[in-house]
């Protein structure tokens, strides 16, 4: 209430019962179920007690969803469960067959959206959903008058500089550095290993696999394969090369981070297999794909 905003997980207190959701899904085989993903999001959302909830849903390699049909489905059904509940619910469906900026891996997304929040640096695709979510979102909620409008606003509180002012007040609200949008390095722990890879040929990139990245970062460290797994915050990709982009011996296909050598190495041979490259450039589908608004 206090700072207008927050970002936490689940919690004993708030939706306990997602938490069996999610075991039953583990162990059933079950992850992909489309009801069980909506009692799962919506027990969360619904616990809040919102005025209006805007849903990103994905299809594509680094989705459930791979293709915009499987996505389109499990948004009319998270609207319909929304707005039956009394929560209006629109949702866009957008595309993850790339990732959606530029950094892969925990403390390098954090560092790669305070840059974005700054005005360092916004990379298009990641910059086209946040203002497009966010119209969504403030013309539900009554903020602004069309989508336009509540989009303009969005980009006008983060060239502002309101944007990056209320993300440090939250992080210093829920227990955070006071400083961490000016001083980032300090609380972002960098790998001991930072090195490039480049393409075995010179070409444009013509497809990512999303999901083989993801578990290429998992593979280095940053993510759980096992409940009780550590993650290390450092390790992952940075300044990824987009789709379409022309890649050679001095444009790398991405940064790796890595706790050591032999991680760098093997995380490299798996990114050489997961960005595919072409001699001819290819055409790049548009990171939204389409809207779906719910009976409201």
């Amino acid at each position: 209430r206090k700072q207008g905003l927050a970002i936490i997980g689940q919690t004993d207190e708030l939706a306990p019962a997602d938490r069996r959701i999610y075991a039953v899904r583990d162990v059933t085989a079950t992850v992909a179920s489309v009801p069980l993903i909506v009692s799962s999001i919506l027990s969360k959302k619904l616990a809040e007690g919102l005025d209006a909830l805007v849903m990103d849903i994905k299809y594509g390699s680094g989705s459930f969803q791979t293709t915009p049909g499987q996505a389109r489905e499990l948004a009319l059904e998270i609207s319909r469960v929304a707005s039956q509940a009394g929560v209006p619910c629109n949702a866009l469906i957008t595309c993850m067959n790339a990732p959606l900026a530029c950094s892969a891996g925990n403390a390098l997304e954090v560092h790669e959206a305070i840059r974005f929040l700054r005005g360092d640096a916004r990379h298009e695709r990641l910059l086209a959903v946040v203002l497009s979510l966010s119209g969504e979102l403030l013309h539900l909620g009554g903020l602004a008058a069309d989508l336009e409008t509540g989009s303009q606003l969005a980009a006008d509180s983060l060239d502002s500089g309101r944007a990056a002012e209320r993300f440090e007040i939250m992080v210093a609200g829920q227990g955070g550095p006071a400083d961490m949008l000016k001083k980032p390095e300090v609380y972002l722990k960098a790998a001991s290993v930072v090195r490039p890879v480049f393409s075995d040929q010179p070409g444009f990139i013509s497809a990512i696999d999303t999901r083989a990245m993801g578990a290429a970062v998992v593979q280095l460290g940053g993510g759980r394969r096992y409940a009780g797994d550590t993650i290390d915050p450092s390790v992952g990709f940075s300044s990824i090369s987009s789709l379409g982009q022309p890649v050679d011996q001095h444009t790398p296909l991405a940064l790796i981070h890595a706790a050591d050598e032999a991680a760098w190495e093997r995380a490299a041979d798996q990114l050489r297999v997961a960005i595919k490259v072409e001699p001819e450039a290819v055409a790049v589908s548009p990171v939204i794909h389409a809207r779906v608004e719910g009976n409201h």
